[in-house]
C-alpha cells in the first residue's frame, strides 16, 4: 500500500520539488542583497542602539534615516510578501483535495477498497504520506521564509509580529500548511468532486485563517498600554517591533479626540491663532497619546500558539474525514 500510494504521489512530489527550487533562486539572491544593503546603512548598529532605553536623540534620528531609506527601496517587496502567503492555500489545494475526492470521482476508491485493504488502512497509508510530505515542505518553507524575511521585520517599525511578516515565518507556516491539507482532504470526502473539492478548501482556508488573524491573534496575550503627554520631545517609550493594535490622543477625562493619531507639541510651541497646541482638535490640557500594543518579545509565544490552533483543527479534519471515509458508498 505504501509504494502504491508513492506511485500515486511522486509526479506531485517532482512537481513540489521543482516550484521550490524555482522559489528559490528567485528569492535569494533578493535575500542577499537585503542582507548587504541592511549592512552597509548601518542598521544591525541601530536595531542593537534602539533596543537601548537610553539612546541619544541623535543617534536615533540617524536611525530612523537609515531604516527610512532600506524601507524605499525595498518596500515594494511586501507585496511579493503577500503573494507568498498562498503557498499553503495551494499546497491544501493540490495536495489535500485531490486525495478522496479523486479517487471517488474517478471510482477507483471501489477497487482499492475490494483488494484485500480496508478503508482505515488506505486512508492511514494516504492520509500519512500527504501529512509527512506537506510537513517537510511546510518546515523548509518556513525556515527559508524566515532568513528571507529578516531584514523587513528589522526595518519595520512593528517587527516580526506585524501583519503578513508574521505568516511567513517561524513554525506557523507548518500549522498552515497542515490544516490547508487537512481541509483539503475533509473537504474531498463532503464535494467527492475535485471541484467543488477546491472550492470548499479555498474558502475555508481563507475565512478561517482571515477569522484567526483578525479576531483571536490580537488577543493571544493580554495587551499593554503606553502612555505619553502631548507636551515632550514626542519620543515614545517603547521598543521597535511591538505590535500597535490602537492609538490615539485622549483628553485627561479619557476621551479618545484624536483616533489613530499622535500629536507632538513642543512646550514652546502655539497652534494657529495663538491656541494652545491641537486646541482645534478638542485636545484640552493634559491631553496625552496612548497606544495599546504588544509587546515584539510575545513572538514565539504567539508563534507557538496559533500554530497549536491550526495543528488542532488540522487533527480535528483528519479525524472527521476518517469517519465520513467509512460512510462512502
Amino acid at each position: 500500500m505504501i509504494t502504491l500510494a508513492w506511485r500515486q504521489h511522486r509526479r506531485q512530489v517532482l512537481f513540489t520539488l521543482i516550484g521550490f527550487a524555482v522559489l528559490a533562486a528567485l528569492m535569494i539572491p533578493i535575500g542577499i542583497s537585503m542582507r548587504h544593503t541592511f549592512t552597509d546603512l548601518g542598521l544591525p548598529e541601530c536595531v542593537r542602539a534602539l533596543s537601548r532605553s537610553d539612546v541619544a536623540p541623535a543617534t536615533a534620528d540617524t536611525c530612523e534615516g537609515a531604516f527610512h531609506q532600506f524601507t524605499n527601496r525595498y518596500g515594494n517587496l511586501n507585496l511579493v510578501a503577500v503573494l507568498l502567503l498562498v503557498l499553503p492555500m495551494l499546497v491544501g489545494l493540490f495536495w489535500g483535495a485531490p486525495l478522496v475526492a479523486r479517487e471517488v470521482e474517478q471510482g477507483t476508491h471501489r477497487f482499492a477498497w475490494t483488494q484485500g485493504i480496508g478503508r482505515r488502512h488506505w486512508a492511514m497509508v494516504k492520509f500519512g504520506l500527504v501529512v509527512a510530505v506537506t510537513t517537510i515542505a511546510a518546515v523548509c518553507y518556513g525556515l527559508g521564509m524566515s532568513w528571507w524575511v529578516s531584514p523587513l521585520t528589522q526595518a519595520a517599525r512593528e517587527g516580526r509580529l506585524g501583519f503578513v511578516v508574521f505568516d511567513l515565518q517561524g513554525v506557523a507556516p507548518i500549522g498552515y500548511t497542515l490544516f490547508a491539507v487537512a481541509l483539503g482532504i475533509f473537504a474531498g470526502t463532503l464535494g467527492r468532486r475535485m471541484l467543488p473539492a477546491m472550492t470548499i478548501t479555498l474558502v475555508g482556508y481563507i475565512g478561517v485563517r482571515a477569522a484567526v488573524e483578525v479576531l483571536a491573534r490580537p488577543h493571544y496575550q493580554p495587551a499593554r498600554t503606553a502612555e505619553f503627554p502631548v507636551l515632550g520631545d514626542g519620543r515614545m517609550p517603547m521598543n521597535r517591533g511591538d505590535w500597535i493594535l490602537s492609538s490615539g490622543v485622549r483628553n485627561p477625562d479619557g476621551k479618545m479626540v484624536a483616533p489613530d493619531a499622535q500629536i507632538v507639541c513642543p512646550p514652546d510651541v502655539q497652534g494657529p491663532g495663538g491656541r494652545p497646541c491641537g486646541a482645534e482638535l478638542g485636545v484640552q490640557p493634559g491631553a496625552y497619546n496612548w497606544q495599546l500594543y504588544q509587546p515584539g518579545d510575545r513572538f514565539w509565544l504567539f508563534q507557538s500558539i496559533e500554530t497549536g490552533i491550526f495543528v488542532a483543527l488540522a487533527a480535528v479534519l483528519l479525524y472527521l474525514a476518517l469517519r465520513r471515509i467509512r460512510r462512502l458508498a
